[in-house]
């Protein structure tokens, strides 16, 4: 019997089967315990769907109703993930015999590629680092955090995740080994200029803990431990409110757009800016180079300078 003869056959209920079909396909992806979980919460939100709507066997037009429901709530990149973790799914339990495959080359939504974050001037970014206060150990922690994301183009997952024997010497100057996003090890490294290494070692001087975290929380609840992404970006959000930068468009991840875009504005090449960067793709780096050329692009003045 072929998979599909196997599915006419069982002509399973999916819902009543909801645990035992998730439970096999998650065997099956063998991912990482954090990527199981977000296909688990995607999957299950199906499963919601369905049942406030009474449907036990669904269709492919129970699912284009379902991703219509989601445009109406949800941003586009949240529905791409959730369609995604369907059409997954889906494939897998027509693979087992176990479902048709109703999710075949269904799309998510449209995924704007321009940047969502706004970046800093070279101005600003003094601003940014002169207003931080140094007298204090948790003044010297915030200020190399900043700095370090501000020349290093860090993701907050990769401040987190660092350890302080992650810096080393490597080529005659100091480097941060990272561990960057959807990675399992530490690979990729940073190289650290100089008034940034200064910045960290101030701070490794007076850290509470010398052999872990190389950022550490200072409160007297959990001192010593390692910050997380949440405390990181709330540090970096209150900065940027204390010198008026103010807005939902400029968040800790726009120090990463920051340094991208403040090492094209430099003068540097989109293939060192990628690699800069991190960029698994030249793609996304072409997005910082297009929207800068559309800034410098003359037409608008051409046409004030003609009506005004």
């Amino acid at each position: 019997m072929n998979a599909m003869q196997s599915i006419q056959a069982t002509n399973n209920n999916i819902v009543a089967s909801e645990s035992d079909f998730l439970s096999k396909f998650i065997q099956f992806v063998d991912a990482s315990e954090r990527t199981a979980d977000t296909y688990t919460k995607n999957i299950k939100q199906f499963y919601k769907f369905l049942l406030k709507n009474n449907i036990s066997k669904p269709t492919r037009s129970d699912i284009l109703a379902y991703k219509d429901e989601l445009k109406a709530t949800h941003k586009s990149t949240t529905v791409q993930s959730y369609i995604g973790a369907l059409r997954l799914y889906f494939r897998f339990l027509a693979s087992e015999g176990l479902y048709p495959n109703i999710a075949d080359n269904i799309k998510g939504a449209k995924v704007s590629r321009e940047n969502k974050k706004d970046y800093l001037t070279a101005t600003q970014c003094k601003d940014l680092l002169h207003s931080i206060d140094q007298s204090s150990a948790k003044g010297l922690r915030n200020y190399a955090i900043t700095a370090l994301m501000l020349t290093g183009g860090l993701r907050t997952i990769e401040v987190v995740r660092a350890d302080l024997e992650d810096l080393r010497t490597l080529g005659g100057g100091t480097v941060l080994y990272i561990q960057g996003k959807g990675k399992q090890d530490k690979a990729d490294f940073i190289k650290i200029p100089e008034a940034t290494e200064t910045a960290l070692r101030n701070w490794t001087k007076v850290m509470p803990v010398k052999d872990k975290a190389l950022f550490q929380s200072l409160s007297n609840q959990n001192k010593g431990d390692r910050m997380t992404t949440r405390a990181i970006s709330a540090l970096i959000k209150d900065e940027l409110k204390a010198i008026g930068l103010d807005s939902d468009r400029l968040t800790a991840h726009s120090l990463r757009h920051t340094a991208v875009t403040l090492s094209l504005l430099g003068g540097g090449t989109i293939q060192e800016a990628q690699q800069f960067a991190r960029h698994a793709n030249i793609s996304t780096t072409q997005i910082y180079a297009h929207n800068l050329s559309k800034t410098s692009n003359p037409c608008g003045n051409m046409v004030a300078n003609s009506i005004f």
